[in-house]
């Protein structure tokens, strides 16, 4: 199992005020649906909170499925999806969490930011269940905080959308203004910049403060891709859950331009098949392995607790190469991962 560092107590205190989720929602169940393989009586019963566009969004939600999937596969037992809606309230995101720890679902895996305050109310409610959130840290002594460096990934991307850009003129469209997303803003633009100052960023977010729709909303991604395209930008990168899908494909209708992807490798999705000769790469956050590490320490015995950091540096994000469309520029940016992790270049997490 992957060693994750953790934060001091310093640290965890300024996560708490900065992290919010790449795809995240609430909790209402609009999709609710379970899906599993008969245990041995040694299994384990998960209980998986999905964020707005659930499982099948092809990004983030996807990826803490993978890891959900292969706990169950691996150790047997079963998995019970719920899915949230952008309308939700923090009533609907508690008895969500509710329902599934009274229905003896242990661990429970919230997927998003959205959930952190119903994670450290129903947690203290539920003291002999485990709990794990993904991107956000909370408080309670029996939860996981399972949280990435989204802004040195994102820093990577943006050296590489400086190299390959040919207009000097590139994109990026966030999801939500949250902190989070605000990360991968940062990360992204302090790449470029750091590789040729001259270059121009633009910056659209597709929904607002509470409003999460800009995570599932692959139309508003569309329309803001096109813009940024039509406006002379040729490399677009989005951190915007499954609204990013529809970014990838105006980028694809434009001869030349380039989408980078988020969360998942999405030259590799499926889905997304048809567009992969115009994803030049992704920002892959490995939420997959985090979800997997936690569902396995409590299967073995031994939950894990606190806020585990999955970094760079531990390849808890990374640059996708599928396509080889990065290959020409991979020296650049194995010195550019070099230096963030010996600390030579610091990545800022807020634009």
């Amino acid at each position: 199992m992957r060693r994750v560092a953790k934060l001091s107590a310093a640290c965890i205190a300024t996560a708490a005020l900065a992290l919010s989720a790449t795809a995240c929602g609430s909790t209402s169940s609009e999709n609710d649906k379970s899906s599993g393989s008969s245990g041995d009586g040694k299994g384990v019963k998960i209980g998986l909170a999905f964020d707005v566009g659930g499982r099948g969004d092809h990004s983030f939600n996807d990826s803490a499925a993978r890891g959900t999937d292969k706990a169950s596969k691996e150790f047997g037992g079963s998995v019970k999806d719920l899915t949230a809606k952008s309308s939700d309230t923090e009533a609907d995101r508690e008895q969500r969490l509710s329902d599934l720890a009274d229905a003896g679902y242990n661990p429970i895996v919230a997927v998003g930011y959205a959930y952190a305050t119903s994670v450290d109310k129903v947690a203290a409610k539920y003291p002999k269940t485990s709990f794990g959130i993904v991107d956000s840290v909370v408080k309670a002594k029996n939860a996981d905080s399972i949280t990435f460096t989204e802004e040195q990934g994102s820093y990577l991307a943006g050296v590489a959308a400086a190299l390959k850009t040919k207009t000097k003129h590139v994109g990026f469209i966030g999801g939500v203004d949250v902190p989070l997303i605000k990360k991968f803003q940062a990360g992204y633009v302090q790449g470029v910049k750091d590789t040729n100052p001259k270059i121009k960023v633009a910056v659209q977010y597709l929904s607002h403060g509470s409003d999460t729709s800009g995570f599932a909303s692959p139309d508003k991604g569309k329309e803001a891709a096109q813009g940024m395209l039509d406006n002379g930008a040729d490399i677009v990168y989005s951190a915007a859950g499954s609204s990013g899908n529809g970014a990838i494909e105006a980028v694809n209708g434009k001869k030349g331009a380039w989408a980078i992807g988020v969360d998942s490798d999405q030259y590799n999705i499926p889905g997304l098949a048809k567009y992969k000769s115009s994803i030049l790469t992704s920002v892959v956050k490995n939420v997959d392995v985090g979800v997997y590490d936690f569902i396995k320490s409590v299967h073995d015995g031994k939950p894990l607790t606190g806020n585990n950091v999955y970094s760079l540096a531990k390849n808890g994000v990374s640059l996708a190469t599928s396509g080889g469309f990065i290959n020409d520029i991979q020296p650049k940016l194995d010195a550019a991962k070099k230096k963030i992790v010996d600390g030579s270049v610091k990545v800022k997490t807020t634009p």
